[in-house]
């Protein structure tokens, strides 16, 4: 049973990630927990509310809420009508990476799903405010999609490594069973001018081929230097369908996920990008 979290602000860019969730787990048995946490949407109103109005806005906010969702909820399944696929309706006042962490927490989830930007949609960045923060702080896998990305099967994924990681077991098996269940190669791109691998490295590559047997495999070299040039040249040169990478402390993707780091070098995503979470759990 796959376990999928899917936030959603009501916007087209949270269906549009709800839909590709839809499609990507089409083979699988999966519970969908459609998330709207709404606590910014109370506190920031442009009124001053006081106490005492307080609760009767966290009740009328939560009414918008459930409707919405219900409206969500008819809306998928007349796009996706699987008997496979179970669909349930949580609003949440609290913070949406707090809400999401407790829902990993309980009910073991396997992956976050969610658009890169909500409902303001600013162009000029890669990841909004809600995605960048799920993309550093929540426990478990997330599968950003980019801003109208039309649905196609993720047959060829890029995985960048250094093979410095002791990668986690759980997080390669979800990669594992997504790709094998497209067929998909998984192209392994290691980026770095001195080409030798250290023992330690070795041994994590071997972890992969172990993890990772469901996947047709390519191990490939680049002598670029700089990481984002090199991922965003190999993406545009092989139809890369899905960028897969892992958060870890002192990570290429660490570097990457501080926002004026992000905008300053421009590496705008315009395929699924699947982000592994190196975190015991």
């Amino acid at each position: 049973m796959r376990k999928v979290v899917v936030p959603t602000d009501f916007s087209s860019n949270a269906f549009n990630a709800l839909k590709y969730a839809c499609q990507v787990f089409k083979y699988e048995r999966s519970d969908f927990y459609i998330l709207h946490a709404y606590a910014e949407d109370v506190y920031l109103q442009d009124t001053v509310v006081k106490r005492s109005f307080l609760d009767e806005l966290k009740e009328v906010t939560y009414q918008r809420s459930q409707q919405s969702l219900q409206e969500t909820s008819v809306r998928i399944q007349e796009y996706s009508p699987n008997p496979k696929h179970k669909f349930n309706l949580i609003s949440a006042f609290g913070t949406l990476t707090d809400e999401i962490n407790d829902l990993v927490n309980t009910e073991n989830i396997d992956v976050v799903v969610m658009g890169t930007r909500g409902e303001t949609n600013d162009r000029k960045i890669t990841f909004g405010t809600n995605t960048l923060q799920v993309l550093k702080y929540v426990q478990c896998p997330v599968l950003a999609i980019p801003e109208q990305y039309a649905y196609h099967p993720p047959k060829e994924m890029l995985f960048p490594s250094d093979y410095m990681v002791p990668y986690k077991r759980r997080e390669l098996k979800l990669l594992s069973e997504l790709s094998g269940s497209f067929r998909a190669t998984i192209h392994m791109l290691y980026v770095n001018p001195l080409l030798k691998l250290s023992l330690r490295q070795e041994d994590n590559m071997g972890f992969l081929k172990e993890c990772l047997q469901k996947a047709v495999l390519t191990f490939e070299t680049t002598e670029e230097s700089d990481k984002t040039i090199a991922i965003t040249k190999y993406i545009v040169h092989n139809d890369i369908d899905m960028l897969v990478m892992v958060n870890s402390r002192h990570s290429h993707l660490e570097d990457m996920l501080y926002r004026s780091t992000i905008d300053k070098i421009g590496l705008h995503i315009k395929i699924p990008f699947l982000v592994l979470q190196n975190l015991a759990r």
